[in-house]
């Protein structure tokens, strides 16, 4: 193996035993920089060094592939790492129920800039996917928002009119819309977006997706 080859492998060798020390350690984003680094470092030593006669070293080579895969796999570890820290810190300032956290936002916005904001922290607009789910939704809601105001729903009917979608753009299974009064939805193709009422106990209603409501952002707890 000649010296720069050994070089490489060293350097991975290294990487790999201190990136694995991160995990164990718990360590944040500057350790995953040193990572990135030094894979990059030795993927250019690596790319500038043959043998004198042309051939690579198969062997050598094999270890060194492997080894940048466990990397790789590190690398996605503390990704991983980082997102579940993000996410107890988001979840800490909201509330948390089975599978899910909940975080109130009580400035106003219109549908697809609430949405837009969900997913830019890392979740979507709330979409209670059961009649338990609902009622802790409805309670958290009057706790944080007010008892007589509104939220988006993360579900809409912009693409099918009547055809109720989530944010994967899956038909929804639960619904809890207000049919004994107002025989909701009832807003046709002028009102394509959903809101949960606090002032009707949770149920809703279909709404203007320009109009301005306050919001809840759910993030999955895995």
């Amino acid at each position: 193996m000649g010296a720069s080859r050994k070089r490489t492998f060293s350097a991975l060798l290294i990487c790999a035993r201190f990136s694995q020390r991160v995990i164990n350690m718990g360590f944040k984003s500057v350790k995953l920089l040193f990572c990135i680094i030094c894979v990059v470092q030795s993927a250019v030593e690596q790319s500038s060094t043959k043998r004198k006669n042309g051939k690579k070293d198969s062997a050598n080579s094999a270890a060194i592939d492997e080894l940048k895969k466990q990397i790789d796999e590190i690398v996605q570890d503390l990704n991983l790492i980082k997102e579940h820290q993000s996410l107890q810190t988001v979840c800490l300032k909201g509330i948390k129920i089975p599978g899910k956290c909940f975080l109130a936002d009580p400035i106003k916005k219109t549908f697809h800039t609430a949405n837009d904001d969900c997913i830019a922290k890392g979740g979507t607009l709330s979409s209670p996917l059961s009649g338990d789910e609902n009622d802790q939704l409805y309670a958290y809601v009057r706790q944080t928002i007010g008892p007589e105001e509104h939220i988006w729903l993360g579900i809409n009917d912009i693409l099918k009119e009547g055809e109720w979608m989530d944010q994967t753009s899956s038909t929804i299974r639960f619904k809890n819309w207000e049919s004994e009064i107002t025989h909701q939805p009832d807003g046709g193709r002028s009102q394509n977006c959903a809101i949960l009422s606090s002032n009707a106990n949770g149920k809703w209603f279909d709404e203007n997706c320009r109009a301005e409501k306050a919001s809840v952002c759910q993030f999955n707890i895995v």
